[in-house]
């Protein structure tokens, strides 16, 4: 009887041992697990998705021989990929679908020229500004002469690129017919086209167009605006990956590499 029982109890603390290690381990692989899901910023690990609507240079454009995505913003996001150990996924889609893909996770970070407006703030994370020189400015055909400032768009047909500051200022000034367009080259076809009178866009892209040889048919008329600074966007639970993109700029300008990068698209 006594051995008996002896191998009972030997029986239970053998499997008293194995239940210990067993809830041990499940312990340590929960563990691992919780803490994979925090050092991971971006929704693929590995790999900074940024979306853009590419066609605004010097910002982000396609090259002409190649088609890579080349521009201001996509040299900023290279080498904040690389500070953050991550590879870079530049991504081209319409600006009114930016917002929504970063929503939904599609993409990790928005690099397209936008502002943070109180509307934008209510779907979106905002980095610190990476871009403070700016403004908007009308531009129309040579051949125009009556509009010389912005007012003169009065009761005019006027293009702006869809889901940008100057659709407000458009629609402020009285009797415009607002065309809102997906890209800034639909806006600048129109033009040349004679389908819109004038047009309010960003004063660094509509200079680069014309030193491209808009020049021939388009000008430039009245003061360009102040502008909000440029920021890049984030998912509003995501304000981790918003913070290491942060520090990532505050060093890139503290060390200079943001005036290297800055220099080569915007040098005077």
């Amino acid at each position: 009887m006594n051995i008996l029982w002896e191998v009972i109890m030997i029986s239970m603390k053998k499997l008293g041992l194995i239940l210990c290690t067993a809830v041990l381990s499940v312990g340590l692989l929960a563990g691992c697990g919780s803490d994979k899901k925090e050092a991971q910023l971006t929704q693929t690990a590995g790999v900074l998705k940024v979306g853009s609507e590419t066609t605004f240079p010097p910002f982000e454009f396609a090259e002409e021989n190649t088609n890579k995505y080349v521009g201001f913003d996509v040299d900023l996001s290279e080498e904040v990929a690389k500070r953050l150990g991550l590879k870079l996924e530049f991504v081209s889609m319409g600006f009114d679908a930016l917002i929504p893909a970063t929503q939904a996770g599609n993409i990790d970070m928005i690099a397209a020229g936008i502002n943070a407006t109180p509307e934008r703030e209510k779907a979106l994370a905002f980095s610190e500004p990476y871009f403070k020189e700016g403004g908007f400015i009308t531009i129309v055909r040579k051949d125009n002469t009556d509009i010389k400032k912005m007012d003169d768009l009065a009761n005019k047909r006027v293009g702006v690129q869809i889901g940008t500051v100057p659709v407000e200022m458009a629609k402020a000034i009285p009797g415009t017919d607002v065309k809102e367009m997906d890209s800034n080259s639909n806006i600048f076809m129109a033009l040349q086209a004679g389908t819109i009178d004038g047009a309010i866009i960003d004063q660094a892209v509509a200079m680069y167009y014309l030193k491209q040889g808009a020049d021939k048919d388009l000008k430039l008329v009245g003061e360009g605006t102040d502008a909000p600074p440029f920021v890049l966007g984030f998912n509003k639970s995501n304000t981790a990956l918003r913070d290491k993109v942060n520090e990532a700029l505050k060093a890139m300008r503290e060390d200079g590499t943001y005036d290297k990068i800055y220099s080569k698209w915007f040098a005077k």
